[in-house]
């Protein structure tokens, strides 16, 4: 049976051939496979980092926000111990002229506000401190400077180039993961859906940006009111029984229209006076005076002032003068307007930029997250094209819960920005 020995060697190449063509196919169905992995991995990675920088770019504006914040609180200091520096100083100089006297202050107040006054006589020193030039104006404007030519040019700059840079790094990913040259002329990829145009906007410092700088004044106790009146426990004259003297301190610092920091310290003894033309009324002994505005020749307080006020009032009734040529209510009120004079007169010119421009969500109540979705084409890759996508959001979430369980609204005051890849059929894009 020599003939049968052929037929097994037929059918063994045979089955050889068949076996080599399956493993051909499953070679090339395997590279094919390989190929789109490759590409699967690129285009997650690349749309991932995209997200990342969004997310990265977002917290920066959170921080520059706070940081504007921090620079704005630290101004708000600067003005008013430029304020304080003044008053103390001009106190002393009073104090020293004995106008009015310590021992007749101590006499109505009390010691403790005889001393108080006294010790002004050592801050005489400190007079030019907050002049132009000086070491409060020189912080002042390193701060100021900071705030409109570091932090604000950089906010605006970021969101300015953010599109730019996220697209940079996905091509830089893409390029990372085909280093050959030849792969890379065969490969193009496009952002197919993407709604960060719009998503940020720029916004003047007014509305609710303002009321947060007086929200965060507020914490700081050195910028409240420093208004305090004591009265003399003497009844003083017959025709006003009800009336004593009365030694005011009055002091604030604001945040102006322009955005500038101002602030006003002063201090009066008011003496209970009468006469038979216009009946009791109170003189006023100015005994310390200073205000800083940042960048103002308008008063952001609404304060009795003139802008002349006499030297000394030995050639002219204080009264006489006052009913003539103000309208300040010299019978009763609480404030220094004489003071309030001298202040401004005085006044130091800071020149501060007030408040800058800020970048925040454009509409917060309608868009929460940034998403996009990369796509990435190869062409004749061992004959085929491929075609790829994934979709990536930067979106907003507190690593923890707040303690008070309220639930905010994503925004560029905190850096709580993340990325992360996401189903493209899911609906982040609102």
């Amino acid at each position: 049976m020599h003939w049968q020995s052929g037929q097994a060697l037929v059918l063994g190449i045979l089955l050889l051939g068949v076996i080599g063509i399956a493993l051909n196919a499953l070679f090339s169905t395997g590279r094919l496979i390989g190929v789109k992995a490759r590409q699967l991995n690129t285009v997650d990675a690349a749309a991932y980092s995209g997200a990342l920088i969004q997310a990265r770019a977002l917290n920066m504006q959170a921080y520059i926000n706070i940081a504007q914040t921090g620079h704005q609180m630290a101004m708000a200091h600067l003005v008013t111990l430029g304020s304080w520096a003044k008053f103390s100083a001009t106190q002393g100089q009073q104090a020293s002229a004995g106008n009015p006297p310590a021992y007749l202050i101590g006499m109505m107040f009390g010691s403790g506000h005889m001393q108080a006054y006294q010790s002004a006589r050592k801050a005489r020193a400190i007079a030019t401190l907050a002049n132009p030039g000086n070491e409060l104006f020189r912080a002042f404007d390193a701060h100021d400077r900071a705030v409109h030519e570091v932090l604000q040019a950089a906010s605006m700059a970021i969101n300015q180039s953010l599109e730019a840079a996220r697209d940079k790094a996905i091509e830089k990913v893409i390029m990372a993961n085909y280093p050959e040259p030849q792969i890379r002329k065969e490969l193009s990829w496009a952002v197919l859906k993407d709604n960060l145009q719009g998503f940020s906007s720029i916004f003047e410092p007014t509305g609710n940006y303002r009321s947060l700088i007086g929200q965060v004044a507020n914490v700081y106790r050195f910028l409240d009111e420093r208004n305090h009146v004591r009265k003399n426990l003497w009844i003083v004259n017959e025709k006003c029984p009800w009336k004593r003297h009365e030694l005011r301190r009055k002091g604030q610092t604001v945040l102006d229209e322009n955005g500038n920091w101002q602030s006003i310290d002063t201090e009066s003894y008011h003496a209970l006076r009468s006469n038979r033309w216009i009946g009791c009324y109170f003189r006023e002994y100015p005994m310390g005076w200073g205000w800083v505005p940042g960048n103002a020749n308008s008063i952001a307080m609404d304060l009795p002032y003139t802008q002349a006020p006499p030297d000394d009032f030995s050639g002219v009734d204080f009264w006489r003068w006052a009913s003539k040529t103000t309208q300040w209510d010299i019978y009763g009120g609480n404030n220094n307007p004489l003071a309030n004079s001298r202040a401004i007169a005085a006044r130091q010119h800071w020149q501060g930029g007030g408040l800058a421009n800020y970048v925040d969500i454009a509409n917060a109540a309608k868009q929460s997250s940034v998403a996009f979705t990369l796509s990435i084409t190869r062409k004749n890759a061992w004959g085929h094209d491929f075609t790829v996508s994934s979709t990536a959001q930067t979106f907003f979430e507190r690593p923890q819960a707040r303690v008070d369980r309220r639930v905010e609204k994503a925004n560029f005051w905190h850096p709580y920005w993340q990325a992360r890849l996401v189903d493209a059929r899911q609906e982040v894009w609102q």
